[in-house]
C-alpha cells in the first residue's frame, strides 16, 4: 500500500517507519503524501490504540530532500507547508491515540519538527534533533516554532533556532523534549514497553486528555476549568471507567477497552 513508509499493526500498536534510509529518511512529495494517508489510516481503524513513528536505518529523519524540492521550481515554500507539512502534524495533533516517537537517529528540520509534534519521545542515546533551517536561510516551519518555546522557553527556543546546533538526546532530555533516554540496544524494549502500556489503557479518557492539553497552551484557568467539567462528563460515562470503578471494588488490575 506504501512506498516510502512501512505500515505495521500488532498488538493494538500502529508502528510507521519512515523508509528511505538512503537519504536518511528525507521527505520527498510521495513520502509526505504518504504519512498523511497512514495517518488517516491509523485514526479511522478502532483496533489500534496507539501510534509509534520511527525511522529506517540510522535516522529518524533528516527533513524535507533538498534535491527532490529543487527539482521541482514552480512549488512555493507556502505551498508545500499547506499541503505537505502541515496535514502531517495536524493528523498527530489531532490524533485520538498517543502518538510516540521511536527516536532512534538524527532529526532535524520538518522530521525535528515531526518528532517535537509527537506525544512522547522515547530516544536512543546516539539520537540528536537539530532545527536545521537556519543554515540554509530559512525560518521555522511545521509548527516548530510552536513547540519548541512551549517545551523549553523564548531564550533557550531563540537559541536552538537561530543558532543550529545539535540538541543531543541527552540534553534534550534535561530541558523537556525528550522523555526517556535509552542505549540503542534498549531502545526497542523501552518502546514497546510505553506502547504496551497506552494498547491497555483508558483511550478515551486519554484521547480527551491529549485534547485537554492542547487546548490549554492557548486558553486561561477559567476555560479549562469549564472544558474539564465538560470532558469528565463524558469520561464519566465511558465503559472504561465502569471498569475501572469496577475493577477498583474487585480489588483487580482493570481490563479497558477504549470505550
Amino acid at each position: 500500500m506504501f512506498n516510502t513508509l512501512i505500515y505495521d499493526v500488532k498488538d493494538k500498536i500502529c508502528t510507521i517507519t519512515l523508509d528511505r534510509p538512503e537519504v536518511f529518511n528525507a521527505f520527498n512529495d510521495q513520502m509526505s503524501f504518504e504519512l498523511q494517508d497512514a495517518l488517516k489510516k491509523a485514526k479511522k481503524d478502532e483496533g489500534i490504540r496507539v501510534l509509534v513513528i520511527t525511522g529506517a536505518g540510522k535516522a529518524f529523519c533528516s527533513g524535507q530532500d533538498l534535491k527532490d524540492f529543487q527539482s521541482n521550481n514552480k512549488k512555493s515554500f507556502a505551498e508545500s507547508l499547506y499541503q505537505r507539512y502541515n496535514p502531517i502534524i495536524r493528523g498527530v495533533r489531532q490524533m485520538p491515540k498517543p502518538v510516540i516517537c521511536r527516536l532512534n537517529g538524527v532529526a532535524a528540520g520538518a522530521g525535528c519538527s515531526l518528532a517535537l509534534a509527537c506525544d512522547m519521545i522515547i530516544a536512543s542515546s546516539k539520537a540528536n534533533l537539530i532545527e536545521v533551517f537556519v543554515n540554509v536561510g530559512l525560518v521555522l516551519d511545521s509548527g516548530s516554532s510552536f513547540f519548541l518555546p512551549s517545551l523549553v522557553g523564548y531564550n533557550k527556543a531563540f537559541e536552538i533556532a537561530t543558532m543550529g546546533n545539535k540538541v543531543s538526546a541527552e540534553e534534550a532530555k534535561s530541558l523537556g523534549i525528550i522523555n526517556y533516554v535509552t542505549s540503542p540496544e534498549e531502545l526497542d524494549e523501552k518502546v514497546n514497553s510505553i506502547a504496551g502500556y497506552y494498547a491497555n489503557a483508558p483511550t478515551k479518557a486519554i484521547a480527551m486528555m491529549k485534547k485537554m492539553l492542547n487546548k490549554a497552551l492557548g486558553s486561561d484557568l477559567d476555560t479549562m476549568l469549564e472544558y474539564e467539567a465538560f470532558c469528565q462528563e463524558i469520561a464519566g460515562r465511558s465503559m472504561d471507567y465502569k471498569e475501572g470503578l469496577k475493577a477498583f471494588l474487585e480489588k483487580r488490575k482493570p481490563e479497558f477497552s477504549g470505550n
